[in-house]
């Protein structure tokens, strides 16, 4: 651990639930800005317009507080994490909303912590016992009803597209498991802002020739650019120095759960903004998506 992470006070337990909180909200509403910002630009571009702006946010205060020395210790680790858990994902994440609802990519985006309770097993040796086996299987099992059923669906899209729009979030969240799992045995104890910061910066730089190749012909609106830049500054930038925080204090595992309530943000926002249908199997699945996740991270426990 680093000697500022050693010498710097534990956070507040009130301080880390604010985190927590205007984290779940902030990431939220990615999925409602992603998918307007995703109709003019398109995944690629949208993906590596949010990661730039994050960029040029966090660069600032980033030199401000003198992290880059320690940018530059750490590079490899830091630019690869960025790639893992911004760039692939955002750009995965971008495609479904082309073709699946904001509540129901938000759901999936749920299983973040069943995906990183089995990396946390296969790479780090954190066995599930029991009861958070049985979790697993329940979230799994909830993921895969919600995608035989092909809820959320969007009007006029091709059947077929609702498979490989559940496919490139499960993709996502994949990532995102592998992601904290990788802070948690090769950052751990680095500035939050310096991890945050660099992860953006190997984000930018992993997807610029692509979105370059994608980019449209016809210029995006005032409209796609306000959302691309609020999910650069809002949900990427200052979203990401919350989450590497909470890794830090908590732990990977515990810091997952976040996702448990960012769905509860992403329905409310996408039903009242976009009109989008809630239907009682979607919040069905859902409920058994939360509930085997809750199950699979330990944060309730079945007693044998």
């Amino acid at each position: 651990m680093t000697a500022l992470a050693a010498d710097r006070p534990a956070t507040a337990p009130a301080t880390l639930a604010l985190f927590y909180l205007v984290l779940a909200a902030s990431w939220g509403a990615s999925f409602l800005f992603m998918r307007q910002a995703t109709l003019e630009f398109g995944p690629l571009p949208t993906a590596a317009v949010r990661v730039t702006v994050a960029t040029l946010f966090l660069l600032p205060l980033m030199l401000a507080h003198g992290q880059w020395p320690a940018l530059r210790r750490h590079w490899r680790p830091v630019l690869l994490c960025g790639l893992l858990n911004s760039g692939i994902p955002f750009a995965l994440f971008s495609f479904a909303l082309l073709h699946i609802s904001t509540g129901l990519s938000s759901i999936l985006n749920a299983t973040v912590p069943l995906f990183g309770a089995l990396v946390a097993w296969a790479w780090l040796g954190q066995r599930p016992g029991a009861s958070r086996g049985i979790g697993l299987v329940v979230g799994f099992v909830g993921v895969a009803l919600l995608a035989w059923d092909k809820i959320g669906l969007r009007a006029g899209a091709p059947a077929a597209l609702a498979a490989w729009a559940v496919a490139a979030c499960l993709g996502a969240t994949l990532c995102y498991a592998v992601a904290a799992s990788f802070t948690h045995r090769y950052l751990s104890g680095l500035p939050s802002l310096m991890t945050a910061t660099g992860s953006q910066i190997g984000a930018t730089l992993g997807l610029a020739l692509p979105a370059l190749a994608a980019w449209p012909a016809q210029m995006p609106g005032p409209a796609a650019w306000a959302s691309v830049v609020a999910l650069g500054v809002l949900c990427t930038g200052v979203a990401y120095v919350l989450y590497f925080r909470l890794i830090e204090e908590l732990g990977p595992a515990r810091a997952l759960t976040v996702t448990f309530t960012v769905p509860v943000f992403a329905i409310v926002y996408g039903s009242t903004l976009l009109g989008e249908a809630v239907t009682p199997w979607m919040l069905l699945c859902g409920a058994i998506v939360l509930c085997g996740t809750a199950l699979a991270t330990g944060f309730i426990k079945l007693r044998f």
